[in-house]
Formats: structure tokens, sequence, C-alpha cells
């Protein structure tokens, strides 16, 4: 394994101090075995082409269709403006579970947030950051300023995982709140009813928003791996239960499978991408996902 790439393991990254060079040694490590550049998958796309019309700008010509075909046309392009990145983080309480040797789901959003506004940031576009629980507790505005990763990956240092959390709220809050045009990146357990979390992701689609949810589980919320009698610590105000986990497994495992497939087919019924993490994941799986989808979609 080359050095770079040992920095995809979540485990390795979180030895090393500093979000901001934890981003970068993410980023780099998932960039140096990637053909194209991922980057493309943020930046300015090519369409189609348009017959050339006089006046046009011929800076715009495909002169290699030209060599070809001995007529002028002109390329088109998705999107005109700069890309404008809206990350929403979840800081509930329940985000600070880890299991085994694990990093927790709060860390290795973290990282996977930084990462993302640093690839935003290295492509001169803007990256904004909302962390919430039950409300927006912490927002940066969008910016394109260098100055912003340092600013950003701090309130992702300094803001720890607590409280309860109201997902559907929190969305239908920032929905309105986000003027411009955007990709919205939610991280989170997702741990909320879901016809409330996919009504409030509805309401970023109705603002003509692209979203992308990336939801962050550790291994053990999916397979409920426990045997012995075991004392389950609440979280987010929910009380301890003690239980004999060989009695209840089969009834997890399938609430939480119905929990699962609700949230992925909710959202691709309204075009949004659904991104599953786990925290035994090498670090490059997310940010595959999500620039594949992008890809795709854009095909």
């Amino acid at each position: 394994m080359e050095p770079y790439q040992s920095y995809l393991d979540p485990r390795t990254l979180a030895s090393v101090e500093g979000l901001e060079l934890q981003a970068r040694l993410l980023v780099e490590g998932y960039v140096a075995g990637m053909h194209p550049s991922p980057y493309h998958g943020f930046s300015v796309e090519f369409a189609e082409h348009r017959e050339y019309v006089p006046g046009d700008d011929v800076r715009h010509v495909d002169w290699k269709v030209w060599s070809k075909t001995d007529k002028l046309y002109l390329k088109q392009y998705d999107e005109e403006t700069n890309l404008l990145l809206y990350l929403l983080l979840d800081t509930s309480e329940s985000m600070a579970y880890a299991g085994g040797d694990r990093v927790s789901k709060f860390a290795y959003a973290r990282f996977v947030a930084a990462a993302l506004a640093y690839m935003v940031l290295q492509q001169q576009d803007s990256v904004g950051l909302d962390l919430f629980d039950d409300a927006v507790r912490r927002h940066l505005r969008p910016s394109g300023q260098p100055s912003r990763l340092k600013e950003l990956v701090h309130l992702l240092d300094v803001t720890p995982a607590r409280e309860k959390s109201n997902l559907a709220a929190v969305f239908h809050d920032l929905s309105e709140r986000f003027k411009r045009r955007g990709i919205v990146a939610i991280l989170s357990d997702l741990l909320d009813d879901p016809a409330s979390i996919l009504a409030g992701l509805k309401h970023f689609r109705h603002r003509r928003h692209e979203v992308v949810v990336f939801h962050v589980l550790d291994p053990d919320e999916v397979e409920f791996p426990f045997r012995d009698p075991t004392l389950f610590l609440g979280m987010e105000g929910v009380p301890d239960v003690a239980a004999d986990p060989a009695a209840i497994a089969a009834a997890y495992r399938s609430e939480a499978a119905a929990h699962l497939d609700a949230l992925k087919k909710g959202c691709r019924m309204i075009d949004i991408d659904y991104v599953p993490l786990r925290t035994d994941q090498s670090l490059d799986v997310p940010l595959s996902a999500y620039f594949a989808a992008r890809s795709a979609r854009r095909r």
C-alpha cells in the first residue's frame, strides 16, 4: 500500500493531528488513484454541441469537430456559474456512537465533510457549513476564499456531538434560508421518522437544490452483533434498556432494514442521491459513490 493510500483508512486518519491536514491527506490519497481527476465531478461539465451562428464567441468552437466535419459547432456546458456546496452535518448525540475499535459516526462524517470542502475550494468554488441537532447551532456562510477551509475545520473540531435531533425541522428551516441554488450534502445517521425526513428533503428539491444524503452508520446498528445480556444506553432522551440480544435480534434487524429501505426508496423517488456509509469502510468509498452518482446523472 502506498503511504497516501493508508489515509483512506478512517482509523489511520484519526491518528493524524488536525482536521485540515486529515482532509488534505484523504483527498490526496483519493485523487492519486483516480483517472481523470475527481474534481471534474464538481466542475463545469460539457453537455452537448450546437451549430455555430455568426456572432457567437469563437472561443467555444470545438475545433476537433471542425477538423473532422468541416463544420463549426460550439461546446455547451451544464453550469455557467460557480458551484455552491452547502454542507449539513448532524451533531446530535447518537452520532457519537463508535463500536469496536472504529471511529465514531461523527468523526467519520467530519472527515468526509472536510474532504468535500477541500475539493470544492481547490476548484475555486464555494462551500458553506451548518451544524445541527434539533436546530441549527453553527452556521458558516458559503465562501470560496482559501481561508474558508481553516474556519470550517475549526468549527468541526470544536463542536461536540450532543443533544437531540429533529431533522425535518432543520431541513425545512434551511430550505428557506438557502437563497442561491446549489448542492446540499447532508451527513447524518438519519435516526428519525423516515416520512418526516423525506418531507424535509422534498423542501430542498422544491427550492431546486440538488441533494446528496450521506447516511452514516456504524456496522453494529445494521448487523446487531450483540450476544450476551446487555444494558443498551439511551441517547437523545431515550432511556437505557436492559435486554437479551438473542430475543430481539431478528425483530431489530427487520426494523432496521425497513428503515433503511424506506429512506433509500424515498430518496430515489424525489431524485436525491442516497449514499450509505459505514464507519468500517475505507473513506474513498463515499467519495467514489458521490462522484459516480453525479457522473451517471449527467450522462
